[in-house]
């Protein structure tokens, strides 16, 4: 879709996106190797109580799904920032879905702008987990003449 057909407001749903532990292990050992998320016996000892999955890794779980029903499809020309912000822990078989939703648009030139994606995730008991502010830039119809 192109910028001069977003409008902000406009949502789409994101499907459930499961944490699974093995995978949540693995992403854990090779790109966030903390106690937290590797040892269970210290994981009990947290005042979480048990093994808590990666925050990217729960991030890049939901994006994942975003990107099944993305806005934009062939006219993003590129991601430019990512800001997401943890509220509550993620475990092993939660199950994370939430909603995209477009919070700001700016032209850029006749070619591109700017769109803010904000992204909500909740767990399976309704509590949101993350928010995600994404900006990408977009291509204008007026560049593709």
């Amino acid at each position: 879709m192109y910028f001069d057909d977003l409008k902000i407001g406009m949502t789409v749903e994101i499907s459930p996106a499961v944490i699974e532990k093995e995978k949540m292990m693995t992403f854990a050992r090779d790109y966030d190797n903390i106690p937290l998320h590797t040892d269970e016996k210290y994981a009990k000892t947290t005042p979480f109580g048990k093994l808590i999955a990666p925050g990217v890794m729960s991030f890049m779980s939901v994006w994942a799904k975003y990107l099944e029903v993305d806005f934009f499809g062939d006219e993003l020309i590129a991601g430019k920032s990512t800001k997401i912000e943890w509220l509550k822990p993620v475990f092993a078989d939660d199950v994370l879905s939430g909603r995209a939703t477009i919070t700001k648009l700016v032209k850029r030139n006749p070619k591109n702008g700017l769109v803010e994606i904000t992204i909500e995730a909740y767990n399976q008991n309704g509590d949101m987990v993350l928010t995600d502010v994404t900006e990408a830039i977009v291509k204008c119809k007026d560049g593709e003449k």
